[in-house]
């Protein structure tokens, strides 16, 4: 089923205690535009509603002069003696004007989002967070942790005291990013400062328990950049934030044991989803040259159809010079005594256009001395 049938379960001490079999959904085919898909529709869900005054651009004494006066029918403010008399109101292109489609309350907000869409989307956020090169990517410092996914022994789950968790996860190799998420702590860009969202952080690891008598959340929830979800009620909000897959996930042992239970594998279904099994991948293989090139597709292939002999492309014997050598091969020897004949004429040319020029000079010389040109009749 999968390259590494086993993952191995590690102490709070950052020694290695057991291990335990890869659950089939961390072998579920990676989809990155279904998860960008199903997150972006997800994420609308919490928005609050916001819309314009509906008078805001309307509380004016305005009416429009109507035709006959060479200006828009625009209502304008009426009065005198001030700049705001006769002034364009109301419009959108007017100054304390409306605004053109003011915003309304009712705009539709949330989105639905089909329950298998959102199934398929968690099976492929789960799957990247167990490949390394893809938790990197996303920007965790995973270089110091022994194994990705990180599976954790039980009595994690039973930590109650911050200071506890640190310390855990430090042993783990966590503490990189840990540090990481705290350093990157600062105030927002932006308006949002004055609305109850000051500050901005990188995302830590999420730590993934089973029950909910367990006392990690409590622990965790006070580091910058860490969060905690039940196994039962995962959220691709927070398996893939902002729609990008491979976040750093810390599970307990019985967490990650339960995995195969809440979705299934891929020949039994799912325990807690009603008639659910895992999606598989359109194909096994995707090596396409290898498939191509198998034994069993080229047997099937018709032979290759051997390419048609062009006919050479019949060039002017006038204009193409090696067209006409292959007719008169005596043309390139005749171009060349050409070439040699004009470069041994050409001094003799020059010497003679420049007596030529000489005695014209003479004889316009002349002709001004003696103040008439004597031309025949």
């Amino acid at each position: 089923m999968t390259a590494r049938p086993f993952v191995d379960v590690y102490k709070l001490d950052g020694s290695k205690d057991s291990s335990v079999p890869t659950p089939a959904v961390l072998t579920a085919p990676i989809r990155p535009d279904l998860v960008n898909f199903v997150f972006t529709n997800m994420n609308k869900n919490h928005r609050q509603a916001y819309a314009v005054d509906p008078k805001a651009g309307m509380r004016h004494s305005a009416v429009s002069w109507g035709t006959g006066r060479a200006v828009a029918r625009i209502p304008r403010v009426g009065g005198g003696g001030t700049q705001r008399s006769g002034q364009g109101a109301f419009g959108n292109m007017c100054r304390k004007g409306r605004m053109f489609a003011p915003t309304k309350v009712w705009r539709r907000w949330h989105r639905k989002v089909n329950i298998n869409q959102k199934r398929f989307a968690i099976s492929s956020a789960l799957a990247a967070s167990a490949i390394p090169a893809l938790v990197m990517a996303r920007g965790h410092k995973i270089d110091t942790i022994p194994e990705v996914p990180l599976v954790v022994d039980d009595s994690f789950g039973s930590l109650a005291k911050t200071s506890a968790a640190v310390k855990t996860l430090t042993d783990l190799g966590v503490g990189a990013e840990l540090e990481k998420s705290k350093s990157s702590k600062k105030v927002r860009a932006g308006k949002g400062k004055m609305r109850n969202r000051r500050y901005v952080l990188r995302k830590g690891p999420l730590v993934i328990y089973a029950n909910d008598a367990d006392t990690v959340p409590r622990a965790v929830r006070n580091l910058p950049g860490v969060e905690y979800a039940n196994v039962d009620r995962l959220n691709l909000l927070q398996l893939a934030p902002g729609g990008h897959l491979g976040r750093f996930c810390i599970w307990t042992k019985s967490a990650f044991e339960k995995l195969d239970a809440i979705y299934g594998t891929y020949t039994a279904k799912s325990m807690t989803k009603s008639d659910y099994i895992l999606p598989r991948s359109s194909m096994t293989n995707a090596d396409i040259t290898r498939i191509i090139n198998s034994d069993e597709i080229q047997s099937a292939l018709r032979d290759p159809v051997a390419p048609k002999e062009l006919l050479p492309r019949k060039a002017n014997p006038l204009k193409n010079l090696k067209a006409m050598m292959r007719l008169n091969p005596y043309v390139g020897e005749f171009k060349k005594a050409e070439v040699e004949r004009k470069r041994k004429a050409a001094p003799v040319a020059k010497n003679v256009a420049k007596v030529r020029k000489e005695k014209g000079r003479a004889f316009f010389e002349m002709a001004s001395t003696n103040g008439s040109i004597g031309l025949p009749n």
